[in-house]
């Protein structure tokens, strides 16, 4: 059984920083694309960012210059560095991860609050 598990949220001041990580466990071969979604109180869950297996990269505009998406295939695990954070970015942020033969796979959220 393969799980998804994310770390790394928590409160935090505008202008602040946080990394949050995903890793996954059990048998999940071949992943894809690895990536960050959001989903804020009362709106529907949207794509932050996500990394293709090349490394190739892919944000929404209005985290551009300031999050950064890694990956470590080895670990399969993937990162999603926070810079200047304000409180648009309040929201339960979920990693997903798609697998070649097109199985997708969520984690569970972590909260991220941030306080202006």
């Amino acid at each position: 059984q393969v799980q998804l598990a994310e770390s790394g949220g928590g409160l935090v001041q505008a202008g602040g920083s946080l990394r949050l990580s995903c890793a996954a466990s059990g048998s999940i071969f071949s992943i894809v694309v690895m990536g960050w979604y959001r989903q804020a109180p009362g709106k529907q869950r949207d794509l932050v960012a996500s990394i293709g297996s090349s490394g190739g990269t892919n944000y929404a505009d209005s985290v551009k210059g300031r999050f950064t998406i890694s990956r470590d295939n080895a670990k399969n695990t993937v990162f999603l560095q926070m810079s200047r954070l304000n409180a648009e970015d309040t929201g339960v942020y979920y990693c997903n991860m798609q697998t070649i033969t097109a199985q997708l796979y969520w984690g569970q959220g972590t909260q991220v609050t941030v306080s202006s």
